[in-house]
């Protein structure tokens, strides 16, 4: 495909994942599309278009799609969560406004453009990981859990819709999703930074706040974005789900004392705490720790969005004994052409520094006075 015919859009450009898949395709050229409420940071605002919506408002993403009728690609990267995030997950409201949200866009998008390929994120919740043991590894050709998900309206839908409208799709299962967004529903990088930094701040100890050692799996947001520019082309993506990781297993508890070290703070013994119980009650302390560090003015509930819900779950907070892993193959995905691998310590605490770097949280003790701001 010629370069300028390499055009897309962008859905959820404002989150985690959405921000790091625009860097991933101006950095091949592409011309690039952010459908968000916020605009996106990180990248620079003129290298791309912005359209500011609420996908929720099904005419205004009508008004918004009818002028974007040379995108080729989306890539949808939006979720609607329900406060406390876990609880949702099976409700009708969350999997019903899910569902209207991606047809707000295709349905519109659709008639106006010409598209060739729809990439949609789904996750580990398509083998069950919220509500019982998953299949260990757990692979894309297995059927279907059988539970309420807006992956499967959501899916069902790009089906049946890419054959009337002539395009086709591709699927995308992350592991926990490591990066440097914040005011996210699913990211515990700002999390831990917040909790080592009020610890810190009040003498407490830094252990390892969860429960019993689970085996999981995690997928660097960049690497994660790179996989969605792979699959938005190559043609052994075309109309298949692909499990997307960074190629290895961890558990959280031996990962604690490199993310210590990162952080400039002490590691202790395994300290339970419900960290969507903890966070919220030390809200005044995280306002001190701001000003005492020079941070950037964040509320502690602009910094954790609900990831401190999510959190507790993928820390196995309250479990005594160890539940079962979650683990999926990403055989399909390297035999498929992608290999690209990553290591989760690394990419963990990579995403640490570049939040002290930007003046998100405090990182070792002078740190952040140096910080370029970016």
């Amino acid at each position: 495909m010629s370069t300028a015919t390499k055009s897309v859009l962008i859905a959820g450009a404002s989150g985690l994942v959405g921000t790091a898949t625009i860097t991933a395709f101006l950095e091949q050229g592409w011309t690039v599309t952010a459908m968000s409420r916020s605009r996106p940071h990180g990248e620079s605002s003129e290298r791309f278009k912005h359209i500011s919506v609420d996908l929720r408002d099904a005419d205004a993403c009508a008004r918004a799609c009818s002028d974007v009728t040379d995108v080729t690609h989306v890539v949808y990267a939006a979720a609607y969560e329900l406060p406390g995030v876990i609880a949702g997950w099976t409700t009708a409201e969350h999997v019903d406004t899910n569902g209207a949200m991606l047809r707000n866009i295709l349905d519109p998008l659709s008639r106006a453009a010409r598209l060739r390929r729809v990439v949609l994120l789904q996750g580990s919740k398509a083998y069950g990981v919220h509500l019982h043991g998953m299949p260990v590894p757990a692979r894309e050709r297995m059927p279907r859990d059988d539970h309420p998900n807006f992956y499967w309206v959501q899916e069902d839908y790009v089906r049946d819709r890419g054959v009337a409208a002539g395009f086709d799709w591709a699927i995308m299962r992350p592991g926990d999703i490591h990066g440097p967004g914040y005011g996210v529903s699913f990211n515990k990088i700002p999390v831990i930074g917040a909790y080592a930094a009020i610890c810190k701040e009040l003498g407490l100890e830094f252990g390892f706040p969860g429960g019993a050692p689970t085996l999981r799996q995690a997928t660097d947001v960049g690497l994660l974005a790179r996989a969605i520019r792979w699959a938005a082309l190559s043609p052994n993506a075309s109309n298949e789900i692909f499990n997307v990781t960074n190629g290895e297993v961890f558990t959280w508890r031996d990962v604690w004392p490199a993310i210590a070290a990162t952080l400039g703070v002490d590691v202790a013994a395994d300290t339970p705490r419900k960290l969507s119980e903890f966070l919220p009650e030390h809200r005044d302390v995280w306002a001190h720790i701001v000003e005492k560090h020079g941070l950037r003015p964040l509320a502690l509930e602009d910094v954790l969005g609900q990831s401190h819900f999510v959190a507790d779950f993928s820390f196995s907070y309250g479990m005594k004994a160890p539940p079962a892993p979650v683990l999926m193959s990403t055989i399909k995905i390297k035999q498929a052409g992608f290999t690209e691998t990553c290591d989760t310590e690394q990419s963990i605490c990579h995403w640490l520094k570049v939040l002290v770097e930007r003046r998100v949280i405090p990182g070792p003790a002078g740190s952040e006075a140096n910080a370029s701001g970016s």
